[in-house]
């Protein structure tokens, strides 16, 4: 994920700047209609691009919690089965001590030769028979082998799903690695403007921001108190207003969409993973009509934003890279469209 990590910690204004394109082509040498067009198409794709190493990135997060989860799973597995080979070793002394026992007494029968083979299916397989072992022995035998088969396909399960996950990894690291080279590209068009244009551009999105900053700013102190944790988890969110967003980031100046929301409702007492797509599993389902400040709103196919809602429509949330945290719509987001909302 190294790749997607530099692109998304470029410069906001150049990212932002690529926005522009369309409203400042005449800032081109060749400011004519077919330039204008490929100027337009430019801003087209650098969106999708956005877009889809957005998606791409959440994606990434959701797999680090399933692989988090499946790492947790595993552990108690391994503990379990540790616990295990001790009764078995526990139990494999008291058998030597009924076999010498019995040796004592008169001799290896036929079925304690099979308890000591080196063969442990056929010494499983016999344990009901051996005629030197106590029936209660026998039945713990028994329960020990299925208990054992139990774990060994159990672990099978989990180390599958591992590999499931690895493989999501790998697609997603492809993906980004798609968008890291077609925004290079367009990075590449923008370098072809003149030094005092670049400047402008940039000065520009700034310009943009910081108006975005100052509306958030003055829309949060008219927002009306919200009571219980979704009205604390809000209040933390409104605070930060004005921070930067970074792909993978949780505070507590840079932030990526799911960071924001995980640590604002932690600040309520409610635990959420570091993933979007995550975070839609918990809570119950809100209706459209029915949403309240507090509430967690999705958005994408798959999901890839999450935002916290403030009501009349509207939203804070941790944008995308060169943005910073502001108040915002709450419907569709560009081409990822509203897709549910979830009440903790």
């Amino acid at each position: 994920m190294l790749a997607l990590r530099d692109w998304l910690r470029l410069r906001s204004g150049a990212v932002v700047a690529i926005a522009l394109f369309a409203i400042t082509a005449p800032l081109f040498t060749s400011p004519s209609a077919e330039a204008a067009q490929t100027l337009a198409e430019i801003q087209a794709r650098v969106r999708l691009l956005e877009e889809e190493a957005t998606t791409a990135a959440e994606g990434a997060q959701e797999a680090k919690v399933r692989l988090a989860s499946l790492n947790r799973t595993l552990s108690g597995i391994e503990a379990k089965r540790e616990v295990q080979s001790q009764s078995v070793d526990a139990l494999s002394k008291s058998l030597s001590a009924i076999a010498v026992e019995q040796y004592k007494s008169g001799g290896l029968s036929q079925s304690l030769e099979l308890l000591f083979s080196s063969d442990p299916a056929l010494y499983l397989s016999a344990a009901g028979s051996l005629e030197a072992i106590t029936r209660k022995k026998s039945v713990q035998l028994r329960k020990f082998q299925a208990a054992k088969q139990r774990l060994t396909a159990t672990t099978l399960t989990v180390n599958d799903k591992l590999a499931l996950v690895q493989a999501a990894q790998k697609r997603l690291a492809a993906q980004s690695a798609r968008a890291t080279s077609k925004l290079a590209e367009a990075e590449s068009l923008l370098s072809k403007l003149k030094k005092e244009d670049r400047e402008r551009l940039a000065r520009l999105a700034k310009e943009e921001e910081d108006a975005d900053q100052r509306s958030s700013l003055a829309a949060a102190k008219k927002i009306s108190a919200v009571s219980g944790r979704s009205g604390k988890a809000l209040q933390f969110a409104l605070k930060q207003i004005g921070d930067i967003y970074v792909f993978g980031a949780a505070g507590m100046t840079y932030w990526d969409c799911s960071g924001l929301t995980m640590r604002a409702f932690q600040t309520a007492g409610v635990s959420l993973p570091h993933s979007s797509r995550a975070q839609f599993n918990y809570g119950k389902a809100v209706n459209r009509s029915d949403l309240k400040a507090g509430d967690l709103v999705f958005f994408g196919r798959p999901i890839s934003h999450v935002g916290i809602y403030l009501g009349k429509g509207r939203m804070v949330h941790a944008p995308r890279t060169g943005s910073r945290v502001k108040i915002a719509s709450a419907s569709n987001l560009g081409s990822k469209p509203y897709v549910g909302a979830r009440r903790l």
